[in-house]
């Protein structure tokens, strides 16, 4: 089975999603890489490195410079002539990719898979993480999204993939890339972070929430995230959150703060090697699924770790 696996990238580097995604690809079989973009030689050489890759696709044209899902899919279909499955990474733009993928090649996608069973069956999780479902597919291409944290990452070195420039489709004229505003942060991205620390509604502001959970990530070079309550209620931007609705993450440590621990934010944490929770609740969630949990005032425990670290 040759396996065509999405490369995501910023326009100068690999991003992590990908290696976890060439690692469930290489279990179907053969692994080609697709690179897409706008001078984007540099990430094809990257590309080429990762273990496990046997080729590397490149179109390098303007209408894949921003990514748009719209340009990008009917690259995709193109090539799956010569290609028996379609991987991508559970990211926003693979979630943006590969629906379309699957409309166009009339075939059925498959989300999130957390396993390889066989060529033609996955697990996957539904009900928020609760249950693992198998499943078998008959059809004759396959479309499937990875869940990073379920899948080791591919060594970004080592390999020795040829490069081959692919003819672009060229931009279909549905969408165009207007602007984007992306936040800068010197802390570690948020997917990738080995170390986070979340904030919760307990937190009670926008002002607390930076003035306890700021100082500790610095502290610790951590990622910040978020609840969705706390979103909801304004004290973090949308992209700090973790959960089914948020971000899916596996860290070496997370740390909880003033976190419940409701199941659509257990979903998009809990595979983190080790969970930390600090609450004032001793019955809250948060502690079934914590290694260390720390009964106490957040506004007492919080500033004094921080000053102790």
């Amino acid at each position: 089975m040759k396996t065509l696996v999405w490369v995501e990238h910023d326009g100068q580097a690999v991003k992590d999603a990908t290696y976890a995604a060439v690692t469930a690809a290489a279990k179907l079989g053969e692994v080609e890489a697709l690179v897409a973009g706008q001078g984007v030689d540099g990430v094809a050489q990257a590309a080429a490195k990762i273990a496990g890759v046997t080729k590397v696709l490149v179109a390098n044209d303007a209408a894949f410079a921003h990514n748009l899902a719209e340009n990008v899919a009917p690259l995709v279909v193109e090539l799956m002539g010569s290609h028996d499955a379609f991987v991508a990474a559970a990211t926003t733009t693979g979630k943006n990719i590969a629906p379309r993928v699957a409309a166009l090649l009339d075939v059925m996608q498959i989300s999130e898979i957390l396993s390889v069973e066989g060529p033609d069956s996955f697990t996957r999780p539904i009900y928020a993480g609760n249950a693992i479902a198998t499943v078998k597919t008959s059809d004759a291409k396959l479309v499937l999204t990875v869940r990073g944290t379920a899948f080791d990452k591919a060594e970004a070195t080592g390999g020795s993939a040829a490069v081959e420039a692919v003819t672009s489709t060229g931009d279909k004229g549905v969408s165009k890339f207007v602007g984007a505003e992306i936040a800068a942060s010197e802390r570690p991205e948020l997917t990738s972070a080995k170390i986070i620390v979340s904030g919760g509604r307990a937190l009670g502001s926008e002002e607390q929430f930076h003035a306890l959970i700021d100082p500790l990530a610095d502290k610790l070079n951590a990622a910040v995230g978020a609840s969705r309550a706390a979103v909801d209620a304004g004290y973090a931007p949308n992209d700090y959150q973790v959960g089914q609705t948020g971000k899916i993450v596996a860290p070496e440590v997370y740390i909880a703060v003033g976190i419940s621990g409701a199941i659509q934010h257990l979903a998009g944490m809990k595979d983190s090697k080790v969970i930390v929770a600090i609450n004032k609740d001793e019955d809250a969630p948060i502690f079934q699924v914590a290694d260390v949990g720390l009964v106490g005032d957040l506004f007492t425990v919080v500033p004094e770790l921080t000053q102790k670290l």
